[in-house]
Order: structure tokens, then C-alpha cells, then sequence
């Protein structure tokens, strides 16, 4: 038998057809798998066997080549059957051949098709494979008011189209990667050959070359945490989107695209700090009005972040604050500490967040009209929380909400907490200490070698400019710097 298995190596196809089909029946479960199917025929005086997974392939393709195997002769596959076969009795243009077991298996596992001949060592395979798929439909977290309608889905191949529509540059490569030794995951590099910088594509192929695990079941997740070394990080190395508008203009830009098969959202790389607080309806409102919406937004960021912990100070320090704001404070703490009602406020915010997630659509409206009762009014009600503490939550959840990013919304939420925290042990200096250290944290991280604050640190004026005022569309005619494009004039 010219057959020899190794642990999980398969080796080269035999001439003998039911060596081959005694093998893959053995190593791929048929008979045990009701979707993995094998059908041996006897077509043109030669035996042949087709294998496929049920639910994967086109139907009719299906049909129009088996009908055209039954209608040809022996003479016309007499001599070199898999090449006539290939050249001229197979109607379909996605064909290839192959001499491995291990690549027949890795064919059809995806879905393609596989046809082996008796007497040949080789295999045909038809790439006619038809993944479910729904709509193209508008991502839920990053609606806009204008502007497209169309996000990703979770087929990889409908992801790569969205862009090229958008993209129609032959230098635009859509590098096809796999990790995950039982998953096989299909995982695409989406970038501009001539303008991204060389040294990022190797990098991350490397890193996705380098992943050793069975499988990748939260794709595109799964493989932020092995970007990032399985290490606790604090704030997201990179951004997430499920637009293909805002991945092709950050391709153009000179960043990297990362889809994972199976996940409607793709991995942005790099990406600093600013990246993630930048929205498209920036993009879709004249400079004027996104500028004022940026800056909007900026605010409501920051407060997410420090307008619970500075009034904690304030309230509990009220000889710091000036005679014009000696009116912030509560004028009674009631039975509980100031610092334990946010903590309590923060825990049931997070709660009443995590029980809209699960809540059935027709009941979403109940549970808001629960939560704004039980939390709000009736909580005070009964001397559970102050009227300000209330008030403060709620401008930190609406900043929070108000953070394109959802990584990063979650990332100041623990930002917030540990202030929260160090304002009760510690005070005022704590409320600074905390501040002082979150942006060393900022500072020293990076994003695929790009500094996280970039271009405030290091400082690069004409890059913050860009950030702090949006610039009409006309006037951006640089890529950024930090990315160290091949071609940063985006005017050829």
C-alpha cells in the first residue's frame, strides 16, 4: 500500500482509487459524518470518486459537472485524464490539482470539491463552494446618518469584494494566511503593495505563521490575544470595524487589514489612541460640523473618564473648590458612602448593559422602562443613591456610549474604576496619582511599534492638527508619518 500515515501526515495520492477512498474514509469519518459525503461512479469505463461537504457546494455546479462526466467516452480521457479533464471536459473556471492526501483533506474541508480518478495520482479540485451568508446590512455600532449601508459579514470572500469595490488598484493584495491545526482558520492581510510599510506585512505574517493552537473559534479575538502575547493589556492594540468604507480608507492610508473568517468585523493595524475615538460621520458632515462633532465627542470621552472620580474628590474635599462651585457636592451622603454609591452605580450600570444584550428585542423597551424606575427614581427614593450620583453616572455612560470604539469605552470604564478607587483611599493625590499613571500606561504602549499617543507623543504638530480640527478631504494629502509608508503623497 503506498499509503504511509504519521501522526497527521498524509502522503502522496496513490494510483490504486480505493486506497485513496479507504484512507479518506478512514481520516475524514465518512460514513460517521452525515454531511461528509463520498460518491464512487463509474464514468468514460473508469472508476472515479467525487467527495464533498454536504451544505458547502453549489448544487447546480454540482450538477453540470456530473453531467458532463456521464456523457464522455473512454477515448476522451484515454490519455492524461486529469488534464483533458481540467482543460476541456470540466466547465467551471476555480480548477487545480493536487498530489497530497493532507491537500485533498485541506480542499474539502473548507468546501471545495474533490475528484479522483482511478489509476492517477493526482486529485482535481473544484473550488465551487457556497458558505451561508446574510445580508450585507449596516454594522448596529457605527450607524451614521449618511452614508453607506453595506457592512461585513462573517464570509471572508464577501469581505475581500466589499473592499475591492471600494478599492479598485491592482496593487491592492489580499494575502490569504491559515492558523488553528483543527480549525485551519482562513485569515486574509488586506493591504496597498506600494504604499503599506513592508516591514508591518512581515511582521504580523510572522505572528500569524508562529500561532500554534488547535483552533481560533472567537477569530478575529482569539487572534488580538495572540498580537499581543497572551498579555494583560490594558488598552486595545488595535480597532475593530465592521465598515468596509472605514477599512478602505484606513488602507489607503497605509495600514494593514486583518479578516478572520467566520467574524463580520476586521482587525485595523496599527492603531493608536486617536484611531479609535474617530467616527464616519466625521467624514459624512462638512468639515465645519465634524470638526464641532469631534471635539463633541472629545469632551464627552473625557468625561467618561474623570467626571465621576472628580466629583467624588470635589465632594469629599469641598475646601478645594473655588466659592462659584461650592455648590457641587451632595448636601446629605444618606446610609451609604459617596465612594460605595458609584461603585453600586457602576456595577448595576454594567449589569443593566450586560442584561440589554440578552433581553429579546420585544422586551428591550420593558427592560429600559425597569431599569430607568428601579435605578433612578425608586433608588432615591429609598436613600440608596444621592440625586448627583445619579446625575455624574449618567454623563459617564453617555461618554461611554458616545466612544466609537467599544474596546475602548471598556478600557476607560476600568480607567474610571481604578480612579474611583484610588480618589477613596487616597484623595485628591490619588485622583492625580491615578491620572499620572494611566497616561505613563498610554505612553508607554504601542501598537505594532507605533507609539500609542501618537502624534501627541512624540509630538508631531501637523499630524495632531489633522486630529484635533478635520480637515476638508482636499487638504489631507499626507499619510501619517508614523505608519512609514513607501509613498506618503496621497495625490498619485
Amino acid at each position: 500500500m503506498s499509503l504511509t500515515q504519521g501522526g497527521n501526515h498524509l502522503s502522496s495520492i496513490s494510483p490504486k482509487l480505493q486506497e485513496n477512498i479507504e484512507f479518506l474514509e478512514k481520516e475524514m469519518g465518512i460514513g460517521a459524518s452525515f454531511d461528509v459525503v463520498m460518491r464512487e461512479m463509474h464514468l468514460a469505463g473508469t472508476d472515479m470518486a467525487i467527495l464533498f461537504i454536504d451544505g458547502f457546494a453549489k448544487d447546480q455546479v454540482m450538477l453540470l459537472i456530473l453531467n458532463q462526466l456521464a456523457r464522455l467516452e473512454r477515448r476522451d480521457i484515454a490519455i492524461s485524464p486529469v488534464k483533458r479533464l481540467m482543460e476541456q471536459q470540466i466547465p467551471y473556471i476555480e480548477v487545480t490539482k493536487v498530489d497530497k492526501l493532507h491537500a485533498v483533506v485541506d480542499a474539502v474541508l473548507p468546501g471545495a470539491i474533490a475528484l479522483l480518478i482511478d489509476g492517477e495520482a493526482e486529485a482535481i479540485i473544484i473550488d465551487a463552494r457556497e458558505y451561508p451568508v446574510r445580508g450585507p446590512e449596516e454594522p448596529d455600532i457605527e450607524r451614521v446618518t449618511r452614508g453607506s449601508r453595506d457592512g461585513f459579514v462573517e464570509t471572508i470572500v464577501f469581505n475581500t469584494a466589499l473592499l475591492r469595490r471600494r478599492i479598485r488598484d491592482p496593487k491592492l493584495r489580499m494575502e490569504m494566511l491559515h492558523a488553528g491545526v483543527r480549525s485551519k482558520t482562513d485569515i486574509a492581510l488586506c493591504y496597498l503593495e506600494d504604499v503599506a510599510n513592508p516591514s508591518l506585512v512581515r511582521d504580523l505574517r510572522k505572528r500569524i505563521e508562529r500561532i500554534k493552537v488547535d483552533g481560533l473559534p472567537m477569530a478575529d479575538k482569539s487572534l488580538e490575544e495572540f498580537f499581543t502575547g497572551g498579555k494583560f493589556t490594558l488598552f486595545p492594540r488595535v480597532r475593530y470595524t465592521e465598515r468596509p468604507d472605514v477599512a478602505a480608507v484606513h488602507i489607503l492610508e497605509g495600514h494593514v487589514i486583518i479578516m478572520v473568517d467566520t467574524s463580520p468585523s476586521v482587525i485595523i493595524a496599527p492603531a493608536t489612541w486617536f484611531h479609535h475615538v474617530q467616527h464616519a460621520e466625521e467624514y459624512r458632515s462638512t468639515p465645519l460640523v465634524g470638526a464641532y462633532i469631534r471635539w463633541v465627542r472629545f469632551l464627552a470621552i473625557l468625561l467618561s473618564v474623570i467626571a465621576t472620580p472628580i466629583w467624588l474628590a470635589a465632594a469629599n474635599n469641598p475646601e478645594i473648590l473655588p466659592a462659584a462651585l461650592r455648590f457641587i457636592g451632595p448636601k446629605e451622603v444618606g446610609n451609604i458612602p459617596l465612594w460605595g454609591q458609584l461603585l453600586l452605580a457602576e456595577f448595576g450600570l454594567d449589569a443593566i448593559r450586560m442584561a440589554a444584550i440578552h433581553t429579546p428585542s420585544p422586551l428591550f423597551t420593558a427592560l429600559g422602562i425597569i431599569a430607568a424606575f428601579t435605578v433612578g427614581d425608586v433608588a432615591i427614593k429609598v436613600g440608596l443613591f444621592t440625586p448627583e450620583v445619579i446625575l455624574y453616572m449618567a454623563i459617564a455612560a453617555v461618554g461611554s456610549f458616545a466612544t466609537p470604539s467599544f474596546e475602548l469605552a471598556n478600557a476607560h470604564r476600568l480607567v474610571r474604576l481604578g480612579l474611583l478607587i484610588a480618589v477613596t483611599l487616597f484623595g485628591v493625590p490619588g485622583l492625580i496619582g491615578g491620572i499620572l499613571l494611566t497616561l505613563l500606561i498610554l505612553a508607554g504602549t504601542k501598537s505594532f511599534g507605533v507609539p500609542y499617543l501618537w502624534p501627541l507623543i512624540p509630538f508631531n504638530w501637523k499630524a495632531l492638527r489633522t486630529i484635533l480640527i478635520r480637515r476638508p478631504v482636499p487638504l489631507t494629502l499626507r499619510r501619517p508619518s508614523a505608519l512609514k509608508p513607501q509613498d506618503s503623497d496621497r495625490t498619485r
